[in-house]
Formats: C-alpha cells, structure tokens, sequence
C-alpha cells in the first residue's frame, strides 16, 4: 500500500465518499486476492492491511450514523459478486 491513511482524515469525509472509498478498498482487496493466487502478489501482508483499512471505513461510517450507507454499500458489494 502506498500509504496510510489516518482516522482522523477518514472522519473529515462524508458518507458518500467513505462508501466509494469502502468500495475501492474491496475491489483492491479482490484484485490482491487474484494476485495472490497466482503468484504475483509481492507483499503478502497487503491482504491484511487492506481488509484492516475496510474495517476501520465501516468503523467510522457506523460512528457516523451511515447505517443506512453500510447496508447499501453491502448490497452493492453482494450485488456485484
């Protein structure tokens, strides 16, 4: 991962783009799966920093009151799969 991004500057963001971020975090966290799979991941512990950086997103969408954001988010994610 490039960097990291810290909570403080997560929570200055809306719900909106908490979920595009949430989103793209997932995507990433399939593409490295991919990766993985076929031997091209180079850091192996990028899964676990990715799925961490997805936990907090949700973290501070729930903070948030973005209840209703995280069902559609997972909905969107499920609907994709």
């Amino acid at each position: 991962m490039a960097k990291t991004t810290k909570a403080a500057d997560l929570r200055k963001l809306n719900n909106q783009q908490i979920v595009e971020q949430i989103d793209e975090a997932r995507e990433q966290l399939m593409r490295m799966r991919f990766q993985k799979a076929t031997g091209e991941l180079t850091d192996q512990n990028a899964p676990r920093a990715q799925r961490r950086k997805i936990a907090q997103l949700l973290t501070i969408l729930k903070e948030k009151g973005g209840a209703a954001a995280i069902t559609a988010a997972e909905k969107k994610t499920e609907g994709e799969a």
